[in-house]
This record gives structure tokens, C-alpha cells and sequence, in this order.
């Protein structure tokens, strides 16, 4: 059965524009009857009201790595204690003796690996073409990520991925190639909600985190396609909140970023910015270079997802 988007357990109103929260008015511009200040409507070309409310419900289990880690564990202290290493009257320090004997040979994955492995079926390559019929990466005018936010194929990107593009192809994480369409765009936050045609069966969308309670320090993940390559996995802390950016060409300001310092480069654009329970708080949109060059130094930018979901017409807090 599709899961449609989820939205973490953590609850809380975001704060005002400059600090921690983002503005909650979408413009859309992809169907003829849209004008930018208008929300996206229902029906073709729209989210449905239907859908947009199916979305919000509660998320129906933690990430399968908590689960198994804890089926391994039990199942190691019931083994210790088959094997008769211990006696039938269990004491406390035994018990914890038994655990962490199991956790030294069975070791839960690291963190990225966690988190990478609870968003990954949800993240997209992203590739807009010319006119022309050929649909390799050779033939792509931009190649970019996107992540699926609602599971019948509603996928969030960045703007300047998409923009250039008269065709749009997405591919999902298990292969599946399709169609896409411009639905709603943001470009105050660079921000480009799409429409794919087709989905794998069971398509799962990512579970999605309001930025309260996320504090500097804090792990977070990148996964996208650097220069067409991945999906790639990149590991770092969020650096900062409320942070601006300019465009190189200096003719676009974007407002109330998440600075991070996981690695990103041309093609991470648009893919998600995740936390250790592998929850989107973010859409990588920039990385900061003092040089004309593209590749990273350090400074990536994230537009925050309370920004980026109500984009899509689904604001989640």
C-alpha cells in the first residue's frame, strides 16, 4: 500500500521569517489558471484536498532499523542465555552483560547509514531537457535531485533545476523512470513542486520535520546526485539558522536558510537535507563559494521544509 507523506512526530509552530520559520504563502505559475499569490489548486495540475489531508497523518512506525536493532538484541540475550552461560535467575548486571556482549558482535549501522536507508526510497533524480528526443544524462540541460512529498508522485526540487527545462524526467529509487511537470513554483525560495506521471508501485514519501527543536550541532545528511553521480551520501551538522544567500549573478536574495556543513555540489540541488532519524527538515538549494567556481567549500544552504512543504500546497505545523 503507498505511503503518502508523514510528518514527524515532533511538533511546533515555526518561529518568524528571519529566525527559525519561513513564510506560508505559495505562488504557483505551472497550470494556465494559476497566478503567482494563488495557492495551487485542486484537481489536474493541483494537490487533492483529499490527498493533501491523507498526507498529514500520524507516522506509523519508527525507522525498520530500531526495530530489527532491538529484535537482534533480544533475540542475543535469549541465545546467551540458551547457551547456559548464565543462570536461570537473571540478575541486572548479568542482563547488561548479555546486552552488550550481542551489541559487540551485532553493532547497529552508523548513523548516516540509518538515516540515509529511511529517506533513501524516497529520493528522485531530477533531469530537465531541450526540445530534442535524446533522454541520456549526455543530452540533459541540468541534472538535479528531488524528493518525494506525497507518495502519488508530488516531488519537491529546486526552481533553478527545472526552469530552463522544456521536458522533465524523474528516476525513482528503484529504476522507474517517468515523466514530470512543473505543478507550483516558489521562487522567492527557489523552490519547484513537480508532478510525475507515473510511480513505482508502493512509493513511500519522506517523512517530513518542522525545524523546531533542530539546534546547531546537530547531525544531518545530504543526498542528492553531485554532478550526476548517486545517490550520494554526505554527513555534517547544521551550522546555522536564518542565514541569506545571493546568487552569484547577484539578481536573486533567498531568506531564513539552514546553513550545514555536509558536503553539496551542481546536482545535490533540490535533494533533502535529513537528521539522524532520516526526517527532511530541508531542500539543499545553494552552496556558498568565493571563487566563480561551483564546487564546495564548506557553506551549503537548505531551504527550511515548514518553506518547502507548504510550496507544495501541504503545510504540515
Amino acid at each position: 500500500m503507498r505511503r503518502n507523506t508523514l510528518y514527524s512526530s515532533t511538533r511546533g509552530v515555526p518561529s518568524p521569517v528571519g529566525a527559525r520559520g519561513g513564510e506560508r504563502s505559495a505562488q504557483a505559475e505551472a497550470a494556465p489558471d494559476v497566478r503567482p499569490g494563488e495557492p495551487i489548486p485542486s484537481g489536474e495540475g493541483g494537490i487533492d484536498p483529499a490527498k493533501r489531508q491523507r498526507s498529514k497523518r500520524p507516522n506509523s512506525g519508527r525507522p525498520i532499523w530500531l526495530a530489527l536493532g532491538m529484535a537482534g538484541i533480544i533475540g542475543g540475550v535469549v541465545a546467551y542465555l540458551a547457551s547456559g552461560a548464565a543462570p536461570q535467575g537473571l540478575t541486572q548486571r548479568q542482563f547488561d552483560a548479555a546486552v552488550l556482549d550481542t551489541l559487540s558482535r551485532n553493532p547497529l549501522p552508523p548513523v548516516a547509514a540509518r538515516a540515509f536507508q529511511t529517506v533513501a526510497p524516497a529520493v528522485v533524480r531530477v533531469r530537465g531537457y531541450g526540445g530534442s528526443a535524446d533522454d541520456k544524462d549526455e543530452g540533459a540541460r541540468s541534472i538535479g535531485t528531488g524528493v518525494v512529498v506525497i507518495a502519488e508522485g508530488v516531488i519537491l526540487t529546486n526552481l533553478h533545476v527545472v526552469a530552463s527545462a522544456e521536458r522533465i524526467r524523474v528516476t525513482f529509487a528503484d529504476g522507474h523512470e517517468s515523466p514530470a511537470e512543473v505543478v507550483g513554483v516558489r521562487p522567492e525560495h527557489d523552490l519547484a513542486v513537480l508532478r510525475a506521471a507515473s510511480v513505482p508501485e508502493g512509493q513511500i514519501a519522506a517523512t517530513l520535520r518542522p525545524t523546531t527543536g533542530v539546534f546547531p550541532g546537530d547531525t544531518v545528511i545530504a543526498i542528492g546526485f553531485p554532478f550526476g553521480i548517486g545517490p550520494s551520501v554526505s554527513a555534517g551538522v547544521v551550522s546555522g539558522f536564518g542565514r541569506e544567500f545571493r546568487s552569484r549573478s547577484g539578481e536573486r536574495v533567498i531568506t531564513n536558510l539552514i546553513q550545514f556543513d555536509a558536503a553539496a555540489n551542481p546536482g545535490s540541488s533540490g535533494g533533502p537535507l535529513v537528521t539522524a532519524d532520516g526526517e527532511v527538515i530541508g531542500i539543499v538549494t545553494a552552496v556558498l563559494n568565493p571563487t566563480d567556481q561551483g564546487f564546495f567549500v564548506g557553506i551549503g544552504f537548505a531551504v527550511p521544509i515548514e518553506s518547502a512543504a507548504s510550496a507544495a500546497g501541504t503545510p504540515p505545523f
